[in-house]
């Protein structure tokens, strides 16, 4: 009896010695590191006092606030994510049972009538049960690999949440922008119709041409087009906010509202630790995957080893249900699996070592990704600033020359005419400002959104749940 044991022992040995079921700790691949924002060097400060987890509440909007609670209790695609960290997490125990018995349970009965003999019946009852024993961690690693899909899971959904709140706050930053480019745009043309009545009476009296009454109306039609596509842009962001609430188009109705003075810019610190890259919840994703691939590989390589199996069976038979358990029949069967000649097995180690140069590829990219739109966050928004100072010089100068323009005109030293022209050009440059009021709100939810949106940071390892 000993010499079968010792047999099966020495072939499993050997079996372990010819196959590559070396495995090693996971490592995070290397990526290209970065020492610095290439914003000029300001004193660093501390990860946690750079970006508030409910950043977007620093805009001082009390409708955005609730915007942004209701989207995150209604969007769809939030939902979708967290059904699929549902999923991942039922996966896990479901990887987790191949390493657990399995216990089956029969009955049944047998009834004969031949011709010319009597009548036979004979009743079983039988149970077996069978248990792959995780030897060598294979099943552990599965469940390893699992356990990292659920936490990349996770980091998809706080990724979602992320672009949810971003895309809530700039959407609803539009709508308010267009409220107010429709209010400036229909004094616009009450200004225009104004300078239109001067000039048509000019004509009447031969002071001005009728090629300067139709360039007046044709300037009329064409800010008059204008409002119509301002109103045709609220209705659709409009929709596009209830779509991201997870309500019907046309269901959600934002009251009109002004985006200067009522909606905030917050001040980004200027020092921002790198580590705050850490923190993006689609690089934590990324890294995760590079996890559960490297799992894959070690249960993959565990999968060349003899497998060993106990299945035991237990029953009774009788020929009346009287004497059914008065007899019991018990066996033990052990069994030794040698994968030898399994081409398929060996595949699978190619196919997953493979797969993880293709996680390992996606991780640098999303990283080197995330440096760009960092970098370009920080480009935008102080670019944008320094525009908006300008633009806010020159509003302040032509609201000089229009209450200048106001005086001249009672004193009789200029026509009405020369005053609408210079509120136009105050107008214009008006909507400008507005247009880089809203720029730096938005450029500031990108900044917001591109280091990670707050979210606390993650050491991605082999971790239980």
């Amino acid at each position: 009896m000993k010499n079968p044991i010792v047999l099966t022992g020495l072939l499993a040995a050997l079996l372990g010695g010819c196959a590559n079921v070396q495995t090693t700790d996971y490592k995070r691949p290397d990526s290209p590191a970065k020492t610095a924002w290439s914003r000029p060097a300001d004193p660093a400060v501390s990860a946690v006092g750079t970006i508030s987890p409910s950043w977007w509440q620093e805009f001082r909007d009390p409708q955005l606030d609730a915007l942004v609670t209701r989207a995150v209790a209604g969007n769809f695609d939030l939902k979708v994510l967290a059904s699929r960290i549902d999923v991942a997490g039922a996966q896990i125990a479901e990887v987790r049972a191949g390493a657990l018995p399995s216990v089956d349970i029969g009955a049944g009965g047998n009834f004969d009538k031949t011709t010319r003999q009597r009548f036979s019946k004979q009743f079983s009852l039988g149970t077996q049960v069978s248990w792959d024993l995780d030897v060598w961690g294979q099943t552990a690693k599965g469940v390893q690999a699992q356990t990292a899909e659920f936490r990349a899971s996770e980091a998809d959904w706080r990724a979602g949440y992320l672009t949810l709140v971003a895309g809530v706050s700039t959407t609803y930053f539009q709508i308010l922008q267009l409220d107010e480019q429709l209010e400036r745009q229909q004094r616009a043309l009450v200004k225009n119709r104004q300078i239109l009545a001067i000039y048509e009476t000019m004509h009447r009296n031969g002071l001005a041409p009728d090629t300067q009454v139709l360039r007046q109306r044709a300037e009329i039609n064409r800010l008059t087009k204008e409002e119509l596509e301002l109103r045709r842009a609220r209705l659709v962001s409009e929709h596009a906010l209830a779509t991201l609430v997870g309500v019907p188009a046309g269901e959600l109705k934002v009251p009109p509202g002004r985006l200067q003075g009522n909606v905030q810019a917050p001040v980004v610190p200027a020092g921002l630790p790198l580590d705050l890259l850490a923190r993006r919840p689609d690089v934590v994703a990324a890294e995760y995957r590079v996890l559960e691939s490297h799992n894959l590989v070690g249960q993959a390589k565990l999968a060349q080893l003899p497998s060993i199996g106990l299945t035991g069976r237990g029953g009774t038979a009788a020929f009346s249900l009287g004497d059914l358990l008065k007899s019991f029949t018990f066996g033990l069967l052990p069994s030794i699996n040698l994968p030898i000649f399994n081409p398929g097995i060996k595949a699978r180690v190619v196919t997953t070592e493979a797969q993880v140069k293709v996680f390992e590829n996606d991780y640098k990219r999303t990283v080197i990704a995330a440096y760009e739109e960092v970098e370009n966050a920080l480009v935008n928004l102080d670019a944008h600033r320094q525009q908006n100072v300008e633009l806010r010089q020159q509003v302040e100068q032509l609201e000089r020359v229009a209450a200048q323009t106001q005086v001249q005109l009672a004193a009789g030293l200029i026509s009405q005419l020369e005053v609408f022209e210079t509120e136009r050009s105050l107008l214009a440059a008006q909507l400008e400002l507005l247009a880089s009021h809203q720029q730096v709100l938005s450029d500031t939810v990108t900044l917001y959104k591109a280091l990670g949106g707050g979210w606390a940071p993650v050491e991605v390892a082999n971790a239980g749940r």
